[in-house]
């Protein structure tokens, strides 16, 4: 598959792939650890139509309900993973993080979610899958072979100017006595400096977290008065403050609202999209992953 691909700071290794008719983006990096099933998703490989196609998996866009389940299911068989283990975020650009377990399973898909503002998730539980939903905004994906846990998170540039790499990696060292140089941790495809143009107003809540280093790296002044900002570049910091090795990050090169044919935008489209997904699980019981 083409893709238009940046440039971007560390490790940019991501990969496409087809399961079963259905295309994802994968680390390799997360690949290696050979404990975690994950997939990006693609706008290809469902079965939505018009501005949903063909892979939405969001209820909350206006696209038929059913056709959303079926997405699901799709790539669920595609991953190798159970659609009844599948547990939704409950994203309100919040830091928040839940640990969730086996009684959550099917939340948001087959249930209905009795958690709200969860924007973060983490995991030990085998099978379990966690998704999350993007179209311009950050996944991250941490995993910790040592501890066998996992996490999947959403962040925005709230997200980011709260820090949520370090508040997931905070929660699975709480949680499951993870230690943060295990963890290998990724930043999938999303918007990029180049696309993403922000107000005064979004840099200033960067300026109350970061240093005047960082935000000489993280943001591009214009002569309009509005600045050009690295998601990217800002999560990398993140994650490295939270103590994660550089050679344990994974920074795609892949902008959504670069190839809007390829992936949802919510930029490129103004609004009229679906959303993407990520999904991470450990393997084990539940799974047959290949």
């Amino acid at each position: 598959m083409e893709w238009i691909r940046k440039q971007c700071e560390g490790r940019q290794q991501i990969e496409d792939t087809v399961r079963h008719h259905i295309p994802f983006l994968e680390f390799p990096l997360l690949r290696e650890t050979n404990m975690v099933i994950h997939g990006f998703t693609t706008r290809m490989g469902g079965v939505s139509e018009g501005i949903f196609s063909s892979m939405n998996l969001s209820f909350t866009r206006g696209d038929d309900p059913k056709r959303v389940q079926k997405n699901y299911e799709l790539a669920a068989e595609a991953l190798g993973v159970s659609p009844e283990r599948i547990v939704c975020s409950d994203q309100t650009h919040t830091t928040n993080v839940r640990h969730v377990t086996a009684k959550d399973c099917g939340k948001g898909l087959y249930r209905k979610k009795d958690y709200s503002d969860v924007d973060g998730m983490i995991t030990d539980e085998p099978g379990l899958v966690l998704a999350a939903f993007f179209a311009d905004c950050v996944p991250l994906f941490f995993v910790d072979p040592e501890k066998r846990a996992v996490g999947l998170a959403h962040s925005g540039w709230r997200g980011t100017a709260g820090k949520m790499g370090l508040c997931m990696v905070s929660a699975m060292e709480q949680a499951f006595s993870s230690r943060p140089e295990d963890i290998r941790a990724a930043i999938g495809p999303s918007i990029c400096v180049d696309c993403y143009e922000v107000s005064e107003d979004v840099i200033q809540e960067f300026e109350k977290r970061f240093d005047k280093k960082t935000m000489e790296e993280i943001c591009i002044s214009k002569e309009n008065g509005k600045y050009q900002l690295d998601l990217w570049k800002a999560n990398r910091a993140v994650l490295l403050e939270a103590g994660v090795l550089p050679e344990h990050i994974a920074v795609t090169d892949i902008c959504t609202c670069c190839n809007p044919k390829k992936l949802f935008s919510h930029r490129a489209s103004h609004g009229q999209r679906g959303n993407l997904a990520a999904f991470l699980s450990i393997c084990g019981q539940h799974s047959d992953y290949r």
